[in-house]
């Protein structure tokens, strides 16, 4: 193999190494100005957007998933990875793509499970890794206060006795 095609694959490989997911998309008719656009908000999630060549990622990808994305690898195709918030980073795209109507989501992966188009939008409306963080901190917050007030009423009754009986006499 040319070293210029082993650089390629490698390059790949580290691009997709970056997180658990990635997703492919459609970049043309963006132009220099709109690919800097977006990768600044794809960085604010911890992302970055890159232009692959569509071999190298069957090489370089887990051959697995290959054969579920292999449809979608034609044309012009950018590879979306990293940060550790899958949905946070399809929400970015979807936006983006809402805003521009351009860099269209192709396919994608999740881990070790490929993920279509649709599967990707389902991602973006889920709640961000910190919104999800917040409600769970909520549930394990409620029972804590739930047994605090529980545990007040006696002496809060007896409290508001004492002090009914003081303002009587």
């Amino acid at each position: 193999m040319r070293p210029e095609k082993t650089y390629l694959i490698e390059e790949a490989k580290n691009h997709l190494s970056k997180s658990e997911y990635f997703f492919l998309t459609d970049y043309h008719g963006i132009d220099a100005k709109e690919t800097s656009e977006l990768r600044t908000k794809l960085a604010e999630r911890g992302a970055e957007f890159h232009v692959v060549k569509n071999s190298s990622i069957r090489l370089a990808a887990n051959p697995d998933l290959v054969d579920g994305l292999d449809s979608h690898l034609k044309g012009h195709t950018a590879v979306v990875v990293g940060g550790d918030d899958a949905s946070g980073v399809a929400k970015v795209l979807g936006e983006y793509f809402k805003a521009k109507k351009k860099v269209t989501v192709k396919a994608g992966a999740l881990g070790d499970r490929s993920l279509s188009a649709e599967d990707i939008k389902t991602l973006a409306q889920l709640p961000g890794l910190d919104q999800l963080r917040a409600q769970l901190l909520s549930l394990l917050n409620t029972p804590a206060t739930s047994l605090v007030t529980v545990l007040s009423a006696p002496a809060r009754g007896m409290v508001t006795v004492l002090k009914a009986k003081a303002d009587k006499g």
